[in-house]
């Protein structure tokens, strides 16, 4: 079984950072302090929606999206 520590993570028990391991055992994700005795399961659930970037959005998004701006000069003298 390999188990790896989880960086920055704090144990809930004792508070101790960076002591925290992960391993999976069963098909089922556990954490565990190696400073305590604290143990349990996680539940861990995959992303499912992939986040929008500018690859993945259609045309008509961007255009919907889309402002255009008139700058008028700074010393544009006032009529």
């Amino acid at each position: 079984m390999k188990k790896q520590f989880i960086a920055g993570a704090v144990c809930p028990k004792c508070g101790e950072m960076d002591r925290i391991v992960m391993y999976k055992k069963d098909g089922k994700d556990f954490r565990e302090c190696v400073s305590c005795d604290f143990s349990d399961e996680l539940h861990i659930q995959a992303q499912v929606r992939e986040l929008d970037t500018r690859v993945n959005v259609t045309e008509a998004v961007k255009q919907a999206e889309t402002q255009v701006l008139t700058l008028e000069p700074l010393n544009a003298e006032k009529k």
